[in-house]
Parts: structure tokens; C-alpha cells; sequence
């Protein structure tokens, strides 16, 4: 009879307020995909910086024989000169590491970014080799604007191909994330806001249409939560047609936004996929029904008065 009563009380619910739950949906639906987004896009600042480093990275390009274009490469860079180029590094104040990047990680870099295909650096005549590429110190910086001290220390030292800082290569790239990473947060937060005071109104206003009704369940001596409940259901019912929309609308994003859009014409970066929309999708299903069953939870306890 309880269960029969409940179930009645949720129809009746959302039939009566439908335009209202529909605003609700419609509006966590759009904030928790712009979070989504927001969360597919810090995933996208980390695989730029594990392929193409950070902006607290420099690189440092080491000779190989026979280089023409690097008339400073007079052949392949000695120990000798490693030692003076990797001391000169971790004297500089400006550093706070320094790492040798393994050949095969460069060439595998290569391959990430689209320069190069996996069938040419394969088989019995590659295109190209890890053998065949220079070796690379990256230097992590302690500040992203300061490297100008440790770059006139090392560029023209003997075996230094050349020096490149991040910061000029991936600075604009981040900027761009970041920027749009941001805009998608700060957009979804005040959609959330939104959501929550449209759960307050709708709270209210059942409220003051089932007074009379709550007044003699309290009468009665009906509990708390059976009070409560019909408004928790729907604010579930809410939160799950809210995350169904937004798996929609990112599995969207990811394939044809980016697997078929961006990926597709830009092959010289990595870009997200699957696994970021898995892991978006995480956050999503965890922040749903937060952003719905808590505010419930406080405002069922103002507005019912128990």
C-alpha cells in the first residue's frame, strides 16, 4: 500500500509540474555536458603534454653525424661534450630536472603525432629508424617564462643541435584548451545553479499544492523519509534522464566532433577518444544525481517542515 502510494504520489508529480521537471532535465542535461566537455578537454591538455611536453619543458636537440643543415654539428655529439652540456644544465638556478628521452620514445612520439605511419618505421626497408634520430635531453624548468639563462648556456655548446622551449610550440595550444576548458566550467556552474533553483521552485511549489495532504500524513504519523520520498524519486527520475541525454550528447562530441571531425583533418597532435568519454562519463554519473538528490534533501527539510 505504501509502495502503491508512493508510485502514485511520483506520477502524480511529475505530470503536475511536467514543464517544470522538463526545464530541470533540459538544464543539468546542457551543465553536466559542458562539464563533460570541460573534463574530455583537461584530458586532452595532459595527452598534449605527455606526446609534445609542457610549457615547463625545453628540449634539447644532441648532434648526429652527417647533419648539413646544423653547420654547428661537425659529427655525433661525445661523451665528452654530453658531460659539459649536462653539467651546464644542472648549474642553471632555472632547472629543476633534467631526463635523456630514449630513441624509441622519440620515434614512437613521431609515429603519435602522424609524421611518420607505424608501416614505415616497420618491415625490412623503414623510412626511418629510432637508430636514425638524435637523442634529446628535455629540461623541466621551475618557471615556464624563465628559460633564457639556461638556453644561452647551453645553444651553443658543442653537440647542441638546437634548443627548443615549449612554451613557443604548445603555449598557444594550452591557451586554447584552457581557455575553452575554463568557458565550459564556468558555463556549466551557472547552468547548476539554475538547475538547483528550479529544483527549489519546484519543491515549493508542490509543497504549497500538497499542504493539506502532507499536513495529515504528519497527522497520521507517517515518517520522514515517507514524505520526503516522492520528491527524492523525482529528482532521481531528473538526474537519470539528465545523464542519459549527456551520454548521448558526448558519445556525439567524441565521434563525430572528434574521432571523425578534429582527429580526422589535424593529424599532427593526439586527441582524445574513448577513454576520456569513459572517464567524463564518470564524473557525469557521479555529479547527476549529487546535483539533484542533495539540494532535494535540504530544501524538502525548509519547505516540508519536519
Amino acid at each position: 500500500m505504501q509502495l502503491r502510494h508512493v508510485s502514485t504520489n511520483l506520477r502524480q508529480g511529475l505530470r503536475r509540474n511536467m514543464s517544470m521537471h522538463a526545464a530541470v532535465i533540459l538544464t543539468l542535461f546542457v551543465s553536466l555536458t559542458l562539464a563533460g566537455i570541460g573534463v574530455m578537454l583537461s584530458k586532452q591538455a595532459e595527452l598534449t603534454a605527455d606526446v609534445i611536453g609542457s610549457e615547463l619543458q625545453v628540449t634539447v636537440t644532441l648532434c648526429i653525424p652527417d647533419e648539413a643543415a646544423f653547420p654547428q654539428c661537425t659529427g655525433e655529439v661525445t661523451a665528452e661534450q654530453e658531460a659539459v652540456i649536462l653539467d651546464t644544465i644542472d648549474k642553471s638556478p632555472e632547472v629543476r630536472d633534467v631526463e635523456e628521452v630514449p630513441r624509441e620514445k622519440g620515434l614512437q612520439d613521431l609515429i603519435d603525432r602522424g609524421v611518420v605511419t607505424e608501416d614505415q618505421v616497420e618491415g625490412p626497408d623503414p623510412l626511418i629508424t629510432a637508430e636514425n634520430l638524435p637523442r634529446k635531453l628535455r629540461i623541466t624548468l621551475e618557471e615556464p617564462d624563465e628559460y633564457d639563462g639556461v638556453i644561452s648556456a647551453i645553444e651553443d655548446l658543442d653537440g647542441v643541435r638546437e634548443v627548443v622551449p615549449a612554451s613557443e610550440l604548445v603555449g598557444p595550444i594550452f591557451t586554447t584548451i584552457n581557455v575553452l576548458r575554463y568557458s565550459a566550467w564556468g558555463a556549466a556552474a551557472v547552468l547548476v545553479l539554475a538547475a538547483v533553483m528550479l529544483v527549489a521552485n519546484t519543491i515549493r511549489l508542490t509543497a504549497l499544492a500538497r499542504r493539506k495532504e502532507i499536513e495529515i500524513m504528519r497527522l497520521v504519523g507517517a515518517s520522514r523519509i515517507f514524505i520526503a520520498l516522492p520528491f527524492l524519486l523525482e529528482a532521481i527520475f531528473n538526474a537519470v534522464v539528465g545523464v542519459a541525454l549527456t551520454a548521448g550528447a558526448l558519445a556525439a562530441f567524441t565521434q563525430f566532433g572528434v574521432i571523425d571531425g578534429i582527429k580526422a583533418r589535424f593529424s599532427g597532435l593526439p586527441f582524445v577518444g574513448w577513454d576520456a568519454y569513459g572517464f567524463a562519463m564518470l564524473v557525469v554519473v557521479v555529479a547527476g544525481p549529487l546535483l539533484t538528490v542533495l539540494p532535494t534533501l535540504l530544501l524538502t527539510r525548509k519547505y516540508l517542515k519536519y
